[in-house]
């Protein structure tokens, strides 16, 4: 896949839910996510495809979400992409409701993602 059909296929899974399906067909087994700040105490750094899909699992267990858009990609050259992600919703523990906005960095190597990281 071209860095077009990598980015526009990452949002259409957001956006039809199945951003966890996409993993294996879009990133690398040897991906890497960086968070900008540490959400679960255990670094800002997640290795591996796997390990990045049990970040999503972490995710969907921690938070309920009542609203979410995704913008189309912004591509950067050959490598790169960017994405505007806007969640709402509340922290199941805890019932604190956030509003959130990020944009997410995606780095591509040999047709996968290799890379992505998260501003907010």
């Amino acid at each position: 896949m071209n860095l077009k059909e990598i980015a526009d296929e990452l949002v259409a899974g957001c956006r039809e839910d199945r951003a966890k399906e996409n993993l294996s067909k879009l990133y690398a087994p040897d991906a890497v996510s960086v968070e900008g700040q540490d959400f679960q105490g255990m670094g800002r750094e997640t290795h591996g495809v796997e390990a990045i899909r049990g970040k999503h699992e972490w995710w969907e267990s921690a938070h309920e979400v009542s609203g979410a858009s995704v913008s189309d990609p912004f591509p950067h050259g050959d490598d790169r992409f960017a994405v505007i992600f806007e969640v709402q919703g509340t922290v199941k523990e805890t019932g604190e409701s956030f509003d959130m906005r990020e944009v997410g960095v995606y780095h591509v190597a040999d047709g996968k993602i290799v890379r992505e990281e998260f501003f907010y």
